[in-house]
């Protein structure tokens, strides 16, 4: 199991931790993951990082699929696969309802389908076999439809890319899990507990190497969850450090019926706290729903409490599949620990 670095995406300003990333390029730490939501990008502070470094991957956690066309994505990781010498490990997803029709202006339509045409387009573009031409029920290239002019025309790609770009999907459901098993060259997963990896994905995961054909296994698929890490003596107090970012994603990312975090969580057993996470946070009551993340809860998905404890709780995410551990720590003590725990 190697270490990532997950930075996720920016609040009001954009602000990049460079003395850890540099710590983390300098310790060897596999890759630094950036994200997106309503705000800032996921691409331009990889840019950034990039020709701070010399070593780290460059990952997105992830690029949203329906902010950009396969051909626009396609190009931003040619280019800045080619800027930091094959460093870029390109992260997607599909967001959620509220983002992609309420801030994108996009339809959210059939996920799973848009996720696999679009992965389709990408390899097609990165491989350069020829033109390129593609035509399913998300995706028509060249555009055919409605006033189109009829002058498009297919195109290979001048940049000669690197045809094996890794892929990789973040994925909660079943469904997606599979997918990304099946399609991708890493998963990406985000409150991931490790002692209900059986019972919830291996499954999911078995029968999308199986769909892939050519013997596709674990040696061939990147499992990438994000933990939070926070380590000190109290560990109560680490446990509450972390409460605020479930209670922000159980509670807000997502509509009352449509929070695929709510969802996860309650697969995890803990339906009744993250009906009382929801409501707090609708209700506008955030400490109420940070009080009301289970500690239980908090245990599966991070990493707290003192060193020795967290080495502890490490075996059980060593006893997974897992290849990257990718962790959101806030000093250099923490991820020198990490460092030191995980190696």
């Amino acid at each position: 199991m190697r270490l990532g670095l997950m930075l996720g995406y920016s609040g009001s300003k954009v602000e990049l931790p460079m003395d850890l990333v540099k710590l983390a390029d300098e310790l060897g730490v596999y890759a630094v993951w950036t994200a997106e939501a309503w705000g800032s990008d996921a691409v331009t502070p990889l840019a950034w990082i990039g020709a701070q470094t010399g070593h780290i991957h460059l990952g997105t956690a992830i690029m949203q699929i329906p902010a950009r066309t396969p051909a626009n994505t396609a190009m931003t990781a040619m280019t800045l696969d080619q800027l930091s010498g094959g460093r870029f490990l390109l992260g997607l997803g599909v967001s959620g309802p509220q983002v992609v029709e309420g801030w994108h202006g996009v339809p959210y339509g059939k996920p799973l389908q848009r996720t696999r045409e679009y992965v389709s387009i990408l390899r097609q573009i990165f491989a350069r076999r020829g033109a390129l031409e593609f035509e399913d029920s998300e995706y028509q290239i060249p555009y055919r439809g409605d006033a189109a002019t009829g002058l498009g025309k297919p195109l290979k790609s001048m940049l000669r890319g690197r045809a094996d770009i890794p892929i990789y999907l973040a994925a909660i459901g079943p469904k997606n899990v599979q997918l990304a098993a099946e399609i991708a060259d890493g998963w990406l997963p985000v409150f991931f507990s490790p002692q209900h990896y059986d019972e919830l994905f291996r499954e999911n995961v078995k029968r999308g190497f199986a769909l892939a054909g050519d013997g596709k296994g674990y040696a061939d698929f990147d499992i990438a969850p994000t933990a939070p890490v926070v380590v000190g003596a109290d560990v109560s107090a680490c446990r509450d450090a972390v409460k605020p970012r479930l209670a922000f994603y159980v509670g807000g990312m997502g509509a009352k019926d449509k929070n695929f975090y709510y969802d996860l969580v309650c697969r995890l057993g803990y339906a009744d706290a993250a009906e009382q996470i929801q409501d707090a946070f609708l209700s506008g009551d955030r400490v109420g729903a940070m009080w009301a993340v289970p500690d239980a809860l908090v245990d599966e998905v991070a990493l707290c409490g003192p060193r020795e404890r967290i080495q502890e709780l490490l075996v059980q995410w060593r006893n997974c599949p897992i290849t990257t551990l990718n962790v959101i720590v806030e000093d250099k003590a923490s991820l020198r620990t990490m460092v030191e725990l995980v190696n």
